[in-house]
């Protein structure tokens, strides 16, 4: 047991530059450790196909898809918060939905629609939204617990989503309609392939970067968090604290999402802050596979693409065919459907170079 606290010390404490393997410290076996690498083919395959999808795909699925993709950002953060921190929040549709409502009020108000400064501003509010709630949910005097958190998100929803029915500055249940577009100099951004391409790129670049953060030396302590957070905590790190934080990053993702969905849809209503939409995002997750990022960005692609199909072709059943295929994954694939090609060596992740075993040492 002192042999393992040791390792796992080693691993926790590592340098950036050292390369470890963190599944050392969480318990996992180290037989599949030469495993052939599957997450970077996925991620290409995803990539591929996103980037020719509107060659492909008629003008009205462009438009479609340019939502699910927006989507896919917003199921990014909260993959943050509960794949990596495990904060199972109910309230991620808070910071989506308020950021979409102050980027709407700036174009409606103030004429405001520059790209450089509503998507900034969106982001803001949702950072600010999640330093708030989490400050309040997580950095208390003793440590929160997950049904606590889980609550007080989803009170946090439910509250912004009255607060938004019954202010009539806010346009009540009809919500804000009618947003301008959103523009960049002399050019206004409309639903098609224009759009298509700006989020993607924009999807892109935040998944690299929340990629570069987990494999970093704070995405090793938030392995290990989501992992044993009982040892990360006995090994010092303060495990709230590094909640708060993920949890504000991903409060900032979800206001970026929500500012995109706002200009694109056109209009913001209520339940994008409200636990309809924060209950969605979490069956995104759940059925691509959490802790990976791109089951994520899978997950919502096929929930989405299977619900437009289904109401589409079953307009009457549609959401109890959905409902039945998302419970058949839960039971059957705990892990997501990317468990069919991840395997959970690979999900834990590697850090660097993997501590060699001396198996003729002493």
């Amino acid at each position: 047991m002192l042999k393992s606290m040791g390792v796992a010390k080693q691993a926790v404490h590592a340098d950036v530059g050292d390369e470890i393997d963190v599944s050392v410290a969480v318990g996992v076996p180290a037989e599949r450790s030469a495993a052939r690498k599957v997450l970077p083919i996925v991620e290409g395959v995803v990539l591929v196909a996103a980037l020719l999808a509107p060659l492909v795909l008629q003008d009205y699925l462009t438009v479609f898809t340019t939502r699910v993709i927006i989507l896919a950002l917003f199921a990014l953060s909260f993959d943050l918060v509960w794949g990596y921190a495990g904060i199972m929040s109910f309230g991620q549709a808070l910071f989506f939905g308020s950021a979409g409502y102050g980027v709407a009020l700036l174009a409606r108000d103030l004429d405001i629609t520059n790209i450089f400064l509503v998507l900034p501003a969106g982001t803001l509010i949702g950072l600010t939204f999640a330093l708030l709630l989490g400050g309040f949910l997580l950095l208390g005097r003793h440590p929160s617990s997950v049904i606590f958190v889980s609550l007080g998100t989803l009170t946090g929803s439910y509250a912004a989503d009255r607060l938004a029915r019954g202010w009539y500055y806010l346009g009540g249940q009809n919500g804000i309609p009618s947003i301008a577009p959103m523009s960049l100099g002399g050019y206004e951004f409309s639903e098609g392939p224009a759009f298509y391409y700006l989020v993607l790129g924009i999807l892109v670049v935040v998944y690299l970067l929340c990629r570069f953060l987990v494999r970093s030396q704070f995405g090793l302590a938030l392995a290990g968090l989501r992992e044993n957070e009982q040892r990360i905590a006995f090994f010092g790190y303060k495990a709230q604290h590094l909640k708060a934080i993920i949890f504000a990053i991903g409060g900032a993702i979800a206001g970026l999402a929500g500012s995109l969905y706002a200009f694109h849809e056109g209009f913001v209503w209520p339940n994008m802050v409200g636990v309809v939409v924060s209950t969605q995002v979490v069956l995104y997750v759940l059925f691509g596979g959490s802790g990976t990022l791109i089951g994520a960005v899978i997950g919502t692609v096929i929930v989405e693409g299977v619900s437009f199909w289904l109401s589409d072709n079953y307009r009457d059943i549609w959401p109890i065919i959905l409902g039945l295929l998302l419970l058949l994954v839960i039971l059957f694939r705990p892990l997501g459907l990317i468990s069919f090609v991840l395997g959970e060596r690979e999900r834990v992740g590697s850090f660097g170079a993997k501590i060699k075993e001396k198996r003729n040492a002493p």
